[in-house]
């Protein structure tokens, strides 16, 4: 493992230990979602009410519905004889009870029997209006303040008023001949019935519009509890069949993550694992090879072949063959640039190497002489030698 590998890995792990450390220290907002879920402490859970259920039925036991009522009660009926094996109290409370058609019936059929059907919902399943002839108003503009009260006199000390949460739905209409009051709400000066029983069969069904009476933000605070209690008390003494919010398979109470996702300062570090492996994963897909080594460019060494020759011949004083060798570099110039015969070195070719190379007759007549002298000579000293390449130099400037 390289030495930055082991440095972004730690920096890594600082950054999780930091994330979890702040969320653990942060105060978890208040959740007021409406999730009437019977496992949940928040504001409007119903965690309460489901545990003071015993309390309420001492001598009843308390069951749990996790699959749809057509799904439990179905199972639980006697087709020889038309009964149903149990009997008791049906209890739903929710905003909205999503229940299928199929179930509505199963509720009613179970009713019919001699059982209680209690629902407490904001909005009534269709069928159950359709079936029991009553019909539900929304009512938008009301003050948000809602006084709660009962239709029977002796319960008149136990009205409650709430504040947070209510709406103002109420039963508009209701078959009188089969229908008793149980309950009203009242915002301002409007009055409404919000809370009936219905006969059904040698059963009731109990309806009620507020449920977030029920709430544990509301059962706990001041003497609200007792409306609840009052409610309840129209249910008879029998085993209590609770509608679960938790239905089979719906939560993620079987997933191994449970825990992780149920704090959210472990669920961002989890994410921000996946993340940074993810990112990890993409850089390092690449191909990786050796360093390769930097290979320098050839260098020229023509020039410093030619001046370890120059050294060699400086040091064995040899100015003869090097004004030689000087001389048949030069003819070699003229006749490579100016395109001269050097056969003959005359007057002719003095003229022809003035007029094409553009320099003066006078210092091309001296530089040619000297070359003529200079290789008459049989033995050249060192000032020839220098006199001639100043003059070869001029020449080439």
């Amino acid at each position: 493992m390289s030495r930055a590998l082991k440095i972004y890995i730690g920096l890594l792990v600082v950054l999780l230990i930091g994330i979890v450390v702040v969320e653990m220290s942060t105060p978890s907002p208040v959740n007021w979602q409406k999730t009437y879920n019977e496992k949940d402490k928040i504001p409007y859970g119903t965690y309460v009410f489901y545990n003071e259920l015993e309390s309420l039925f001492p001598d009843s036991r308390l069951y749990d519905i996790t699959v749809t009522p057509y799904e439990y009660f179905d199972a639980l009926y006697n087709w020889e004889d038309d009964t149903y094996d149990v009997s008791g109290n049906f209890v739903a409370v929710d905003e909205y009870v999503s229940t299928d058609d199929v179930s509505i019936q199963e509720l009613l059929d179970f009713a019919s029997h001699g059982n209680t059907v209690f629902l407490s919902s904001t909005y009534m399943p269709m069928k159950f209006s359709d079936s029991l002839g009553f019909e539900t108003t929304h009512d938008y503009d009301f003050d948000g303040k809602a006084e709660l009260s009962f239709a029977n006199p002796k319960f008149s000390k136990d009205s409650i008023s709430i504040e947070k949460g209510a709406t103002n739905i109420y039963f508009s209409e209701i078959d009188t001949l089969n229908t008793t009051v149980l309950g009203h709400q009242k915002f301002k000066d409007s009055l409404r019935v919000n809370f009936i029983n219905v006969p059904y069969g040698s059963g009731n069904l109990l309806l009620h519009l507020q449920p977030m009476v029920f709430t544990n933000y509301h059962l706990l605070k001041k003497e609200n509890k007792k409306y609840s209690e009052v409610i309840m008390s129209y249910l008879e003494d029998k085993d209590i069949y609770f509608d679960s919010k938790n239905k089979y398979g719906a939560s993620l109470s079987r997933s191994p993550l449970r825990f992780i996702n149920s704090q959210p300062a472990l669920r961002w570090a989890w994410y921000m694992v996946l993340i940074v492996t993810i990112l990890f994963m993409i850089f390092n897909a690449k191909r990786r090879q050796r360093i390769v080594k930097q290979i320098e460019s050839p260098r020229n060494t023509t020039v410093e072949f030619t001046k370890t020759i120059g050294n060699l011949y400086y040091e064995t004083k040899d100015h003869t063959n090097l004004i030689d060798k000087k001389i048949t570099y030069f003819l070699e110039h003229l006749r490579r640039v100016y395109y001269l015969d050097t056969q003959l070195l005359n007057e002719k070719f003095i003229k022809n190497l003035a007029l094409k190379s553009g320099k003066r007759e006078p210092e091309i007549k001296k530089l040619i002489n000297l070359i003529v002298h200079l290789r008459a000579k049989s033995v050249c000293n060192e000032g020839d030698l220098l006199r001639l390449n100043k003059m070869i130099e001029e020449f080439k400037k």
